[in-house]
């Protein structure tokens, strides 16, 4: 796969299942948001070829692609003063005329009340909050229904909190049978919640497997140039960076801390 020439995915063989959270992981530069939007058909590999259901992406009209397949990509700002709610509904879009669209209210309603967004929805979403928005995206993309979810980087502007749900939330739509793909950069997430994990770096797959196979210390440490432990917390996988406790600080080496936003200056 290739940008301006410029090689960017090199042999990359990625299958997603129904009933399973695959998450990617990998440093910047991995690969990783070229790799979603060859996944979801916005970008043509130069070599190789993908396919949905059997079929290659390109030979799929738009709206039945979007039928089969939903996509929240990594920046996903809207740029008109759309309503909340109104930026939901664009996710039933792809059922418009069809026997589903009898239930587009009641698919929107479900979608904003899973991303807990009910008191924003009459508010627009230019003006709410960055992890408000992904919020508002991610319910898009429920809304929309697709038998697959390809979600990239859901969580980055979240709080803790709603971290938590969004990605309880793909372990939801994988029990109901939905091919969830995720994007991370919080390795610990990964482990916990992906059944399977794609290692990328420099736009090759490094690792493909479990998070047992994939989340070791020794293989992440090499790939992120970091020490990086791994172990288990009342029977749960771990990934953290190896942190070491600050020295403590000698108060008679140094002058006094200036004060964050204080200037250096001189008073007369």
């Amino acid at each position: 796969m290739e940008i301006n020439a410029r090689p960017i995915l090199h042999g990359v063989d990625v299958e997603l299942r129904p009933g399973e959270v695959t998450v990617v992981i990998g440093p910047n530069g991995a690969g990783k948001s070229t790799l979603f939007s060859v996944l979801s058909g916005d970008i043509t590999p130069s070599r190789g070829s993908v396919t949905l259901n059997g079929t290659p992406v390109a030979e799929w009209k738009p709206q039945a692609a979007a039928r089969e397949r939903a996509v929240m990509v990594q920046d996903s700002t809207v740029s008109f003063p759309f309503s909340v709610r109104e930026v939901v509904q664009m996710g039933r879009n792809a059922w418009r005329r069809t026997e589903q669209a009898d239930r587009d209210e009641e698919a929107v309603d479900g979608a904003v009340a899973a991303v807990e967004i009910e008191h924003l929805q009459d508010r627009t979403v230019t003006v709410v909050s960055g992890g408000e928005r992904q919020r508002t995206a991610l319910a898009r993309v429920l809304a929309q229904e697709g038998r697959a979810v390809l979600l990239d980087e859901p969580v980055s502007a979240m709080d803790i909190a709603h971290q938590e749900r969004t990605l309880a939330l793909c372990r939801e739509l994988a029990a109901a049978g939905h091919a969830v793909a995720v994007v991370l950069h919080d390795l610990d997430s990964a482990a916990v919640y992906g059944d399977r994990v794609v290692l990328l770096d420099h736009g090759k797959v490094v690792a493909d497997g479990t998070p047992e196979q994939v989340c070791t210390a020794e293989l992440l440490s090499g790939v992120y140039g970091t020490p990086i432990e791994v172990f288990d917390l009342h029977g749960v996988r771990r990934v953290m960076p190896a942190r070491r406790p600050a020295a403590p600080r000698d108060e008679g080496s140094e002058g006094p801390v200036m004060p964050i936003g204080a200037s250096a200056r001189t008073v007369r």
